[in-house]
């Protein structure tokens, strides 16, 4: 199983955990109540018993959604903070300073899927993304169909452009005896390409402000870095996705003006982002 089918995609809900309502749990109580003593049949909101059932009903959903946090709490996909620890910890793996609950639980996945003396390029990746938590993405490939492997790696800082302490600290990482397959030659690189830049001719609405221009960089900026990584390509009509925002009527990728296309080893980089106000539209 790869890495992109270790998702939740596609998998149905842990039976484990229960679909709650709080007007399902009341009204069988309500049921249940008349069901004892058919007196209780014509009940009032304003009744006490009513209001009995409902303070009994809430705690009752209450306790069963706690019942769904711990279940949640042993689910690798479900499980976050402490839980996800000690989840990781069962595979040897340890949360690295400053690593997020998303990090920490694709790093596992990797752990799971690379633990094999024949070194298979999850376990690689694995060693890379631990050796230095900046590390966000990175890819493993055969070079000329020998033995010669490489590395790249994808920044989570500086642009995505890896730096030489990160470096030299996943090199030595792949290549420990104890890690490195004795067959493989392994050299670590960058995966980064020549930075793209972005301009865009924007119309807005009559009466939007022309402040939401100034949103746009940002906008584009923190949604490549959420959804960007190695192999990602950078496509006109996703950049204008981007920042189709309330307010804005048209939107022109004047560059790029055709579909970046990255290898599978490769990434993408932000270079300037230049949006102009070409005017309003109806």
């Amino acid at each position: 199983m790869t890495q992109a089918q270790y998702t939740l995609e596609g998998l149905p809900v842990p039976a484990v955990i229960a679909t709650l309502s709080y007007e399902e749990i009341r009204q069988a109580t309500i049921n249940k109540l008349v069901a004892l003593d058919p007196d209780y049949s014509a009940l009032l909101e304003s009744d006490p018993a009513i209001k009995v059932i409902e303070a009994s009903s809430y705690q009752d959903l209450v306790l069963r959604e706690r019942v769904n946090d711990a279940a949640k709490a042993n689910l690798l996909f479900f499980a976050a903070g402490s839980d996800l620890d000690h989840l990781a910890a069962f595979y040897d793996v340890l949360r690295l300073v400053g690593e997020t609950d998303a990090a920490l639980r694709s790093r596992t996945i990797l752990a799971i899927q690379g633990r094999s003396t024949g070194g298979p390029e999850e376990r690689y990746k694995f060693l890379a993304r631990t050796a230095d938590v900046r590390v966000k993405d990175v890819a493993v490939y055969q070079v000329d169909g020998g033995p010669k492997l490489r590395v790249a790696l994808l920044s989570l800082v500086n642009g995505g452009v890896p730096d030489a302490p990160m470096l030299a600290a996943v090199t030595a990482a792949v290549t420990a005896p104890d890690a490195r397959s004795i067959n493989d030659v392994i050299e670590v690189v960058s995966a980064t390409q020549a930075p793209q830049n972005i301009v865009l001719n924007v119309w807005l609405l009559p009466n939007a402000p022309a402040a939401i221009l100034d949103s746009m960089e940002t906008l584009i900026r923190s949604a490549f870095f959420d959804e960007g990584g190695i192999g990602f390509d950078l496509n006109p009509s996703w950049i204008s996705a981007r920042v189709h925002i309330p307010g804005v009527a048209r939107v022109e990728v004047v560059t790029p003006a055709a579909p970046v296309i990255e290898n599978d080893n490769q990434a993408a980089t932000l270079g300037t982002v230049t949006v102009n106000l070409a005017g309003r539209s109806r």
